[in-house]
């Protein structure tokens, strides 16, 4: 399947009736598909396949395969598979040793790390210093990573100095004592630093092979990895082929021989694949309207698994008319996140009034007063504040809404725009639809108004989420600045904060972005993917979604 690289601009006025038929979920009797239900019980989890193959949707195209350079999902479920991190997660998301076999803080400040006996796919041994110098390519101005400040957020002494050009590489506070062990210095206590280093940007790459190869050290030819799997095959808008890699520490417990990975950005089309047999593992994104009868047909193959993850529009908080709060304040109350959810999507997503899904570690809820407010008083309010902000029936708000290329964003778009249309009347939008690659370079650029976002954690604590609306965050596109909320964010990690006090302090934060109005959030996710019967150990019960490849087998089918 290859993208459509047209980008399309619409002007969409639907009644909120006609949006709501067009995107029901599909209704079915509820007879489960017998054949499918005896397919499924005649597999044998203990007899494997002889062939061990997997062929997996991963809904785009990716931006590309080195982690110092992408910030997306997509690309992050690739990096799991061909990369391996000091620390991992398990079947239930519970950081786990990986690279690094154990470590140890005092302070929660000096960490030491000691490293496994591993092998680069070439055969050379992975060192302290191969994760030392991962760490410098990843701050240094010169990479232009998006994810330049995820060292910063984790307080890595001297990331913020780097990152903002004033201090070389070589002042991080990354240190490879011996070939196996890393000491890392931070300026601030981080008790769940451990579980940051499970994320793409920090992984280790092949010092070596850049140097040789430049841009082109991810040519399947030359690339050099520690993960269980290579890169033996890169078909641009056609396929990604993972192959084992034998010179992976654990080869001996890995089963799959092969993944290949599909960039099948329609959710429609990749369900139709999975039907015909030529997909086993369907991208978390299950057409809404086909979601009901899948489920009676096909029973326990429609998994739906927690998710932490948050759907949200960006507001380009610098450039008008979202420098005003107040309009971005009135399209938040103006919109009716309960039919999203309950009638566009229907899957078990629920709405969002905070960043922070409240299922993440730490327990952080804020309940504004507003969305307690019925929708009729929510959209009076929201008349009176565009009002003053001087738009009206005689000049009406005009703003282009920019979504990537995926059916479920292109309905909540459509179904946004007509809500807003029906609420407010004075309210015109633009539907502005690009391929991923062009849709993150135009959110990097802030060349847009508004933005469909979404944020999924890199590990499971609030500061994943809030930190991404910091003001010198490399994520935060839409540039929301508030001194404040970067203050309450700072204290968080304040020596002799104590888990309490940190909640509470992530509470004001939330509490904080919701009086800026800094973001739009619609809905909180949940997982929902087509898993064939046979295709064993694919975690469902891990909330940041990190499948592993390597954990995976192919029963006898």
């Amino acid at each position: 399947m290859t993208f459509n690289p047209t980008s399309l601009r619409t002007t969409v006025f639907l009644p909120t009736s006609l949006v709501l038929a067009m995107f029901m979920t599909g209704c079915s009797d509820n007879t489960a598909n017998t054949s499918n239900a005896d397919a499924a019980a005649d597999i044998d989890p203990n007899v494997l396949a002889e062939t061990q193959e997997l062929t997996i949707n991963n809904g785009t195209e990716p931006e590309s395969l080195d982690p110092h350079k992408v910030s997306g999902v997509p690309e992050s479920n690739i990096g799991r598979q061909i990369f391996e991190g000091l620390t991992n997660t398990d079947a239930d998301g519970k950081t786990i040793p990986a690279m690094a076999t154990s470590w140890e803080s005092d302070d929660n400040k000096v960490w030491t790390f000691k490293l496994r006996d591993a092998n680069w796919s070439n055969g050379d041994p992975v060192t302290a210093e191969d994760f030392a110098y991962s760490m410098r390519r990843l701050v240094d101005p010169n990479t232009a990573s998006p994810y330049s400040s995820y060292l910063v957020d984790a307080k890595v002494k001297g990331a913020d100095q780097i990152v903002a050009g004033a201090a070389g590489i070589e002042t991080l506070g990354v240190e490879a004592i011996d070939d196996k062990t890393l000491q890392v210095t931070l300026t601030e206590p981080v008790p769940y630093f451990p579980d940051m280093l499970i994320h793409n940007s920090v992984k280790p790459v092949h010092q070596k092979t850049i140097e040789e190869f430049g841009d082109k050290w991810t040519d399947p030819t030359n690339i050099v990895v520690n993960g269980p799997y290579t890169v033996s095959k890169w078909q641009i808008n056609d396929e990604l082929v993972l192959s084992r890699n034998s010179k992976y520490y654990d080869d001996a417990n890995t089963t799959l021989d092969t993944i290949t990975m599909l960039p099948i950005p329609s959710s429609v089309t990749d369900v139709s694949r999975y039907q015909a047999g030529e997909v086993d593992v369907t991208y978390n994104e299950i057409p809404t309207e086909q979601f009901n009868s899948l489920q009676a047909d096909y029973g326990k193959e429609l998994r739906v698994s927690p998710y932490l993850c948050t759907y949200y529009y960006e507001f380009n908080t610098v450039k008008p008319p979202f420098d005003d709060p107040k309009v971005r304040r009135a399209l938040a109350l103006a919109l009716d996140r309960d039919t999203i959810v309950d009638k566009v999507i229907g899957q078990g997503q629920t709405a969002a009034y905070q960043l922070t899904p409240t299922v993440t570690n730490g327990d952080v809820a804020n309940t504004p007063e507003w969305s307690s407010w019925d929708q009729d008083k929510r959209i009076a309010e929201a008349k009176k504040l565009l009002n003053e902000a001087g738009y009206d029936e005689n000049n009406p708000l005009s703003f282009e809404l920019l979504y990537n290329t995926n059916d479920n964003h292109k309905k909540v778009a459509v179904a946004a725009t007509s809500l807003w249309k029906q609420a407010l009347g004075f309210v015109d939008v633009n539907l502005v639809n690009k391929e991923w690659k062009t849709y993150l370079d135009t959110r990097r650029n802030g060349n847009y108004e508004i933005a469909r976002a979404g944020w999924c954690a890199d590990y499971n604590e609030p500061s994943a989420f809030l930190n991404i609306t910091k003001s010198d965050n490399s994520g935060n596109y839409g540039k929301y600045n508030s001194p404040k909320f970067d203050s309450l964010m700072a204290q968080t990690l304040k020596p002799g904060v104590t888990d309490a006090q940190r909640a509470d302090l992530y509470q004001q934060a939330e509490a904080q972005l919701d009086d800026d109005m800094g973001l739009l959030n619609i809905y909180h996710y949940v997982s929902p993917r087509m898993v064939k019967p046979y295709v064993i150990g694919f975690s469902e019960n891990d909330p940041l979604g990190n499948w592993q490849g390597k954990n995976i087998s192919i029963a006898k089918h």
